[in-house]
């Protein structure tokens, strides 16, 4: 499932061909996805423009003429690829046999002249929907502030972890705490930040209500994790691919995610890496150097 590095890789991608250009007729291939094609909307997309790509969380958000919005989930394997403009490769590679463009939005733009929009999906586990007002989307409403914003940051973190008896990893995939973090980046951050992810996200607040130490490194490493994600074009662990075909490569920079048995990479730790399931998912750290909250990081005095 394509976390917030990879949206946003994709949203960059689409972004440059998509705004200002017209849609020409759009073609619904079958009645439904994971979820059905909203009613009518081939009449309501049919002859507005594209005014914007955004990202909402792990949701991308296409902005009409109008003030109309086009949500899309990618969900495990749903993919936009171009045709008639030269970048054909999709924004995901999953190896199932072609038939499954289940979307195609034919283009006019000033610049790029006339292509097509291909949203293929072979499990079919994405979907699309469509709001006159993105306020309206139910998907949209109740998510926490993006990571990387200025709304996101350790005191917001402790007023939301207090008192909380939930594991941390937990609590930061609860995307009405924190919008678009998923498994990979989480480990990743709680890593640098050297915080067991098994540790009650309570514990990382003092009793005044104020942020600890760890929390105030984490907020710090989860900026930098997703940062450097989105430079690198997101992971590419088995289908993914930016919008014109390049794979992203923060897989390669991986500390922990899916290096089970293998040496901790702090310098100086002598740990190896476990991994364990919380709530249906792995979770991969190291149990020598990320420590409880009250615990100090290794290159603390």
């Amino acid at each position: 499932m394509p976390e917030l590095p990879e949206v946003e890789t994709v949203r960059r991608g689409l972004a440059p061909y998509l705004a200002g250009a017209r849609i020409a007729a759009v073609t619904l291939n079958r009645a439904d996805l994971r979820f059905a094609f909203p009613p009518g909307l081939k009449t309501a997309l049919e002859g507005r423009t594209v005014t914007d790509v955004g990202r909402r969380a792990k949701y991308l958000l296409f902005s009409l003429s109008g003030g109309g919005t086009v949500l899309s989930h990618l969900g495990m394997t749903g993919s936009y690829r171009f045709t008639r403009l030269g970048l054909a490769e999709p924004t995901r590679y999953h190896p199932v046999p072609g038939g499954h463009d289940h979307m195609v939005w034919s283009l006019v733009h000033p610049q790029h002249g006339a292509f097509d929009l291909v949203y293929a999906d072979p499990r079919r586990f994405g979907f699309v929907d469509y709001f006159e007002d993105a306020a309206q989307s139910p998907y949209l409403a109740g998510l926490g502030p993006e990571p990387l914003s200025n709304a996101f940051d350790a005191p917001y973190l402790a007023t939301r972890f207090a008192g909380r008896k939930a594991p941390v990893k937990a609590a930061l995939l609860d995307q009405r705490i924190v919008a678009g973090l998923g498994n990979i980046y989480v480990c990743e951050a709680l890593y640098r930040a050297h915080i067991l992810p098994t540790v009650a996200a309570g514990d990382l607040v003092a009793a005044d209500g104020r942020p600890r130490g760890p929390l105030e490194d984490l907020v710090a490493d989860i900026r930098t994790v997703l940062v450097e994600a989105i430079a690198a074009g997101g992971s590419t662990l088995k289908d993914f691919r930016a919008a014109d075909g390049e794979l992203g490569y923060f897989q390669h920079s991986f500390s922990v995610y899916d290096r089970e048995g293998e040496p901790c990479l702090t310098p100086g730790c002598a740990g190896v890496v476990r991994r364990i399931i919380q709530s249906g998912r792995s979770t991969f750290y190291c149990p020598v150097c990320q420590k409880p909250a009250a615990g100090k990081r290794p290159d603390s005095s």
